[in-house]
């Protein structure tokens, strides 16, 4: 017997319908005489046909019993009686990419024993029947233990096609620095696409790609993010300064591949554009998919809809259309990065190549620090131009989509995007009163903070407590959930609404423990992001030897993957503290939501 027969009901339990359908079945149209559906039915030696519409659509059931008890004379009635006359409609169905758990709640509040398989195009495709499903439970609970247990085999498999996946991505940037023949950057580039696509068939080999739950998405997504970085450290390795060796050059590399896929866009290098233009593709890209990539995965991973109402701290928006969201978001995406790269051209007549690379970064939230050559001597079309880009980037994936379905009239700004932008309008007039900025450049550093895309030209250490504040609030916000923007997310500002009768017995009782639990991750999250900012201020306050307000200033910036910086992280930090940060990252990223889930499973 299995170890653990609870653990290996659960795992079959959330396979798809798919995998333990049968293929041999019966459909007949509705006008099909019963007598020619009895021959039928003796002919395939089965007891039951699926009735079809003129569309191929199933409309009704007829079994051998509707038969014999509803054609009462089969010889002389059955030529007249066709099968839509004496058919159960209407017929229930099931989803091929259901699982069998869906299945069995169907066949148990509908009293049968049978359901058909439907496709996307509502096309039969199979039946599954409920003594498929009991022998496939009975057979997972009588099997031998097993050396992987299924719900890892379950993660191994999603997360090697993951990483397959984002191999083939990083094709794009290596073939960029073979074609600007800069070898040292593609040989790096190419051995991180060669050790994602071979570690990705092996969990393949070893795992099995089937349905997850809660926890075991939340360990996927961190699973997939902390590798993406660690084997997105190879190119930095190859790029290191004269005498950087050991354990310092992995914290620097770890540290700035963390800053690229957790769109931190905090970067150890002085100047690091003048490295070379492959280089700085590569990084923009990397910001690209981790940005939109990692919304893309968090979708995939907690998908069906009743995973994703858990997740709302991710999403906002009722869009789950799979295919038709990720087709329109990326080429929406690719629009926006021509449209930003062409109009930074136009105005600034920089090498193309790098607005494309800084195209990317703002769109990703990604961001630059104040060494980068990029943002030197902007004009202020440019400048506005940025601003545009970062906003975008910070706007629910769902508002695009709804903005390219509407045929391109403008859409019906949510909730939530306007408490943004008012959010956003306050505190910029706030932040031009008491910065002593230029207002153009307060503006600029309002939505880069409030973006959390960290675009800046300047240290910021400089600015007084009063502006620190304004950015440190800015980037603990964040932007709109379901974006490539960090922090904590206006949805989950919106979410303390209901605190009140969270922390009231009388109308606690009144809330779906669903809320319940949604309510308990939010305020958990809220307390931990500046919880963890606060000790990690203190930490870099005296490893650093600076000020709290500017150590603070800098933690904030690395939790929230904000990214603004006030110049107190660099190469000489401690390897071991550049670590820890390159962590707190990965869990700003995750907007720590997932962890929760992993350590705390009473929530999901």
């Amino acid at each position: 017997m299995s170890t653990n027969p609870e653990q290996a009901v659960s795992y079959v339990l959330n396979k798809y319908v798919s995998i333990y359908m049968h293929k041999d079945f019966l459909t007949l149209n509705q006008n099909t005489q019963t007598r020619e559906a009895a021959r039928m039915l003796r002919h395939y030696e089965t007891d039951d046909v699926i009735v079809t519409d003129e569309n191929n659509n199933p409309i009704g059931m007829v079994t051998d019993d509707d038969i014999l008890s509803k054609v009462s004379d089969a010889s002389v009635f059955a030529e007249n009686t066709i099968l839509k006359d004496i058919m159960s409609a209407p017929v229930i169905t099931i989803n091929e990419k259901a699982t069998l758990q869906d299945a069995l709640h169907k066949m148990r509040d509908a009293h049968i024993r049978k359901l058909p398989v439907l496709s996307k195009k509502n096309e039969v495709v199979g039946m599954i029947f409920q003594t498929t499903i009991a022998n496939a439970i009975r057979d997972a609970t009588a099997t031998n233990p097993r050396h992987l247990s299924p719900p890892i085999k379950a993660v191994l498999g999603n997360l090697g096609f993951v990483l397959q996946f984002a191999g083939v991505l990083l094709l794009v940037p290596a073939i960029v620095a073979t074609i600007l023949e800069d070898p040292i950057i593609a040989t790096g580039i190419y051995l991180t696409t060669v050790l994602l696509l071979v570690t990705g068939f092996f969990l393949n080999s070893y795992g099995e790609k089937t349905a997850l739950n809660l926890q075991q998405a939340s360990i996927l997504v961190f699973s997939s993010l902390f590798l993406l970085i660690l084997f997105g450290t190879v190119p930095y390795l190859y790029i290191q300064p004269d005498g950087v060796t050991g354990i310092e050059s992995f914290a620097n590399s770890f540290f700035s591949s963390a800053a690229g896929f957790t769109t931190g866009g905090i970067s150890l290098y002085d100047e690091p554009e003048n490295l070379s233009q492959s280089f700085t593709f590569y990084r923009s890209f990397t910001q690209l998919v981790g940005g939109m990539s990692f919304i893309y995965l968090v979708i995939t991973a907690f998908y069906p809809e009743s995973k994703l109402r858990s997740m709302r701290g991710f999403i906002s928006g009722r869009t789950l259309h799979m295919k038709e969201l990720f087709s329109t978001i990326t080429i929406i995406f690719a629009v926006y990065i021509v449209i930003v790269a062409v109009l930074l051209y136009f105005f600034g007549e920089r090498d193309i190549l790098d607005n494309f690379s800084l195209a990317m970064s703002t769109l990703a939230t990604g961001g630059f620090v104040p060494s980068s050559t990029m943002l030197d001597n902007l004009l202020w079309q440019e400048e506005v131009v940025l601003m545009g880009a970062m906003i975008l980037g910070a706007l629910p994936f769902t508002f695009h989509y709804a903005f390219v379905r509407k045929k391109f009239l403008s859409p019906k700004l949510g909730k939530e995007v306007l408490i943004y932008f008012a959010v956003l309008g306050s505190a910029t007039i706030l932040f031009i009163t008491i910065s002593d900025l230029e207002p153009l450049q307060s503006a600029f550093y309002s939505v880069s903070a409030s973006t959390t895309a960290g675009l800046q030209m300047d240290s910021l250490a400089g600015l007084n407590g009063g502006a620190h504040a304004i950015l440190i609030i800015l980037m603990l916000i964040g932007g709109c959930g379901f974006s490539t923007a960090g922090g904590l997310k206006i949805f989950r500002i919106m979410h303390l609404k209901d605190c009140k009768a969270f922390f009231s017995k009388k109308r606690r009782a009144g809330l779906s423990s669903t809320a319940k639990k949604d309510l308990t991750a939010t305020l958990i999250i809220i307390a931990l992001l500046p919880i963890i900012a606060a000790v990690t201020g203190v930490h870099l306050a005296h490893t650093e030897e600076v000020s709290y307000q500017r150590a603070f200033f800098e933690a904030v910036g690395v939790i929230t993957t904000g990214g603004l910086s006030a110049g107190v992280i660099d190469m000489d930090t401690d390897p071991s503290t550049k670590i820890i940060l390159s962590f707190l990252m990965i869990f700003g990223r995750l907007e720590i939501i997932a962890l929760v889930y992993i350590f705390v499973p009473k929530l999901s």
